[in-house]
């Protein structure tokens, strides 16, 4: 299973707006991939309220996961924005 690393850039972290913006796009994807702190469980990130519960703030790392490579390198690059710009 690919999973990247990756630096949360919204300058307010994944909350309301970036999180929405993540969870649609994988959702548009039609493949499972999940977002998660280091160490815990991750979520499904296809759920913005599941990805605000992760509490991840600008500048935390956080761990995209999946079974497709593609899907995954896509939430990373979007975990990386900054989505409220």
């Amino acid at each position: 299973m690919p999973v990247l690393t990756v630096v949360v850039g919204s300058a307010v972290g994944l909350h309301a707006r970036p999180a929405g913006i993540i969870a649609d796009k994988a959702d548009d994807l039609g493949v499972d991939v999940f977002i998660g702190i280091p160490g815990d469980e991750p979520v499904d990130a296809s759920s913005a309220l599941m990805i605000m519960t992760l509490g991840a703030g600008n500048g935390d790392t956080v761990e995209v996961s999946g079974d497709d490579e593609a899907a995954v390198s896509a939430i990373a690059s979007l975990v990386a924005q900054d989505l409220d710009a």
